[in-house]
């Protein structure tokens, strides 16, 4: 038999609402008591910096509050948890000088903040709200006066299939009830908003856009790009001559850049700009660049040990699968669904009217419990597709969410002998049921089961689907409200329609390395990129090799590798390997339960590298009241070889970090691109198409057990 008929490719649809246009989000600002006894405050200004370079973004939002009213107000700003971010700076400016935040025990932190509080003294706190939200608490907004703070992040930038994707996330999502019933959010800018990105590219750029916001300036200076979104110029790196315009290649007559169009002025209601919609940056790498494998490091001194990310971007021979479908519809008919419903039944609608007569459908609702609406699989004829629509169409959504139970009615009722898609449509938050995250791994693990998430939302409860995603050697792609969905559907659906290299490790021979994250890889699906951090002793030249199976058959890329004596240009990658850590750690809490070593742990790696975490938070006050409390500037420090870092590398060239030029990993074999994706599937498969502008998408992969 062909190995390939070995693996059925399920999907598991994940609609992780708001949906587009339907239902409300709540958005990134500033709080105040829902019952209103305190009077509003404003966010007067919202300025967004971001600089996207060696594989990672550090992002830097500078915010002014204003309290235009008699009595002094403590100012408290919530903006979601980005993808894989951690927060390096919190910075806030007492008598007109900034002071860096201190990173202290969660508990120690707020006992500070709420007696410099009670004092009156000028203090400000960050902390993480588990998955859902950073907050910002600033103490006291003096009245009639403005108050400036800073707080910046830094994240890992992956490419997938030639395309790089930044996002600034605004959209909470609003799944936190308890927060929303006592809070409301003010997310108007009532003065100047601006949002400045440059990208400095180690290989070549055809294109740049923001899908939601066509109007941003968009511009080539020398070997870096920038890009321009606000009602103020003031800091615009976009104010290019004609020449300096760029265009996307692939729609070759639509100019994406536009240097003289800028978002509105305020508008008449005082308003410059609302933080309700995430910024979305997509950016296309060149057609036929070929796989490569990119080392960053930084070791300041030759005698200790240093810090390394590795990014392997691979040009391997997936073929397509060509195998037709059982279709399995398990739908969230929950009561956070109502606004939403409509939106998802008319999609289940498009979906059953693009099948072929020969293929066959299930459909599962859930809300307190499951039930399922069709009788066994169903023949995906005229009269049954019609008959099936009209009864999705009437139903009324409420009670709660038991994401568990429909998902386990749908796995236990798959007939192994056919090829399967599975396509769950739900918020992501469970609340009904079976709710543990190692239940959910148990019930994924027990069937032998590939999950494949496609997650909208930034609110979504994104470890309990990462988690699945990592026990069935699947793949997580998040998307946003304001992402191209076509594209993004794309590049999902050309990874379950093609092979994958499974059980893939990456070995690292011939120099020391320790404190590897991530300790296990899983699978490699078309067109994604592995990174890894860790550290490193001594020096010299390495052998780095990734090995896995394709269809059975066992497969080995090589190349060669320098690891420096010494490097200073990103003393960032410190921070980013202590995440990336500290996420393993809470995943493996999250999986098996809360361990008091590894709690320990993550709160002595987000003090000694300056990162918000749920153990640990960033406290501002006066310089005398950390002498006095003998709190070390620890943080301060970094932020100082960070900064100065980040200055001497915007005066330089951009610099490509590849590492196998002499001896490339992937041999007479181009990266995969958005434009040679392929298709799989023949004339009777499914066609996503019709569901790219109605049902944001996680796929599920299911195969036979060998015998």
């Amino acid at each position: 038999m062909n190995p390939m008929k070995q693996l059925i490719i399920n999907a598991l649809l994940c609609c992780l609402f708001p949906m587009l246009g339907f239902g409300s989000a709540s958005a990134a600002g500033l709080l105040t008591p829902s019952d209103n006894s305190l009077p509003a405050l404003e966010v007067r200004d919202h300025q967004v910096k971001v600089v996207i370079e060696d594989g990672y973004a550090i992002t830097t939002v500078e915010q002014v509050f204003h309290n235009p009213h008699a009595q002094d107000l403590e100012a408290i700003y919530s903006f979601p948890v980005p993808e894989k971010a951690a927060v390096a700076e919190f910075t806030m400016w007492i008598d007109n000088k900034p002071v860096h935040g201190e990173v202290l025990e969660k508990g120690k932190a707020r006992k500070v903040y709420e007696e410099q509080k009670a004092a009156g003294e000028d203090a400000g706190l960050t902390e993480k709200d588990s998955y859902k939200t950073f907050d910002i608490a600033v103490s006291p907004v003096r009245a009639g006066q403005d108050t400036r703070i800073r707080f910046g992040y830094i994240q890992p930038v992956k490419v997938d299939s030639a395309m790089g994707r930044y996002v600034y996330p605004l959209e909470e999502g609003g799944v936190d009830d308890t927060k929303l019933s006592f809070w409301t959010a003010n997310e108007k800018v009532t003065n100047t908003f601006s949002f400045d990105l440059i990208l400095r590219p180690g290989y070549p750029v055809d294109g740049i856009r923001l899908p939601n916001h066509p109007n941003a300036a968009i511009v080539k200076k020398g070997d870096s790009y920038h890009v321009h979104l606000g009602n103020s110029s003031g800091d615009n790196p976009a104010a290019p001559a004609a020449a300096e315009t760029i265009t996307d290649a692939e729609e070759g007559r639509q100019q994406i850049a536009r240097t003289t169009t800028l978002q509105p002025p305020v508008q008449p209601d005082g308003t410059a700009f609302t933080l309700d919609q995430d910024i979305v940056v997509y950016y296309r790498h060149a057609d036929n660049l070929p796989g490569s494998v990119d080392l960053v490091t930084y070791k300041p001194e030759q005698d200790k040990a240093g810090t390394f990310m590795l990014t392997v971007t691979p040009a391997m021979d997936l073929q397509p699968i060509t195998e037709g479908r059982d279709w399995l519809f398990i739908l969230d008919i929950s009561g956070s669904m109502k606004g939403k419903y409509q939106t998802l039944a008319d999609g289940v609608s498009r979906a059953l009217q693009k099948m072929s007569p020969n293929e066959r459908f299930r459909i599962i609702l859930f809300n307190n419990s499951a039930s399922e609406l069709t009788r066994g699989y169903t023949l995906a004829n005229p009269e049954n597709v019609r008959k099936y629509i009209d009864k999705v169409g009437k139903i009324a959504p409420n009670g709660g969410t038991n994401v568990y139970d429909g998902l386990h009615k749908g796995i236990k009722g798959l007939d192994s002998d056919r090829t399967s898609a599975i396509l769950l449509v739900t918020d992501g938050v469970a609340n009904v049921g079976v709710t543990r995250q190692k239940d959910f791994i148990k019930l994924i693990r027990s069937h032998d089961v590939r999950l494949f998430t496609f997650i909208m939302g930034n609110s979504a409860n994104r470890p309990l689907l990462t988690a699945i995603t990592d026990a069935s050697n699947g793949f997580a792609m998040s998307v946003s409200n304001s992402d191209d969905i076509v594209g993004s559907i794309l590049l999902a659906q050309s990874k379950v329609t093609h092979e994958a290299l499974h059980g893939a490790q990456l070995k690292i021979k011939g120099i020391k390395t320790f404190d590897l994250t991530p300790e296990k890889i899983g699978s490699l699906y078309r067109g994604q990129q592995l990174t890894m951090f860790g550290h490193y002793s001594g020096n010299g030249q390495a052998k780095v090799s990734l090995s896995g199976k394709i269809s059975g058959e066992e497969k080995v890329y090589q190349t060669d590798c320098t690891f420096p004596e010494t490097s200073t240009a990103n003393p960032e990658l410190e921070r980013l390997w202590a995440y990336a850590s500290i996420e393993q750690l809470n995943r493996e809490m999250e999986n098996f339960g809360e361990d008091a070593d590894m709690k320990q742990a993550i709160t002595d790696l987000g003090i000694q590298y300056g990162l918000v975490t749920d153990y640990t938070s960033m406290i501002v006050v006066r310089d005398e009241v950390f002498k006095k409390l003998g709190i070390e500037r620890r943080n301060s420090k970094r932020l100082q070889r960070e900064f100065t870092a980040q200055k001497e590398r915007a005066a330089q060239p951009v610099v490509q970090r590849r590492a196998d030029t002499a001896r490339p990993m992937f041999k007479n074999s181009n990266q995969p691109t958005t434009r040679n994706s392929g298709g799989g599937g023949g004339a009777g498969s499914f066609d996503l198409i019709s569901l790219l502008f109605l049902l944001p998408l996680a796929w599920i992969g299911r195969r036979k057990k060998q015998a």
